[in-house]
């Protein structure tokens, strides 16, 4: 079965807002608390539990209390070929990084 997946940086926002949220909640944390513990201030945890707007460094800041802040450490990681073979294997160059970006 073929699955479509769409995201948006909207829905990814509101995906993480739920999940910060539940996690938060699954500690037994008040807003207040995870306030408090991660130095973020008040208005901006409701503002994101409510609208899902936060700052990546206060978000980052949160996930550290929340014991998730090692998840965003594969964020834009390089994706690995699948290898079906050691003929495949034997195969692979590696992937060189440039040093530059380009106008394409």
């Amino acid at each position: 079965m073929l699955s479509i997946n769409i995201q948006t940086p909207e829905t990814v926002m509101i995906m993480l807002r739920d999940k910060f949220k539940q996690r938060r909640l699954s500690l037994r944390l008040t807003q207040e608390g995870l306030s408090k513990r991660s130095g973020v201030s008040l208005g901006s945890l409701k503002r994101f539990e409510k609208s899902a707007e936060i700052s990546l460094h206060a978000l980052l800041k949160i996930a550290l209390v929340l014991e998730c802040l090692d998840d965003f450490t594969t964020i834009a990681d390089p994706k690995l070929e699948e290898i079906n073979s050691i003929e495949e294997l034997l195969n692979v160059k590696p992937n060189k990084v440039p040093k530059r970006g380009s106008i394409k």
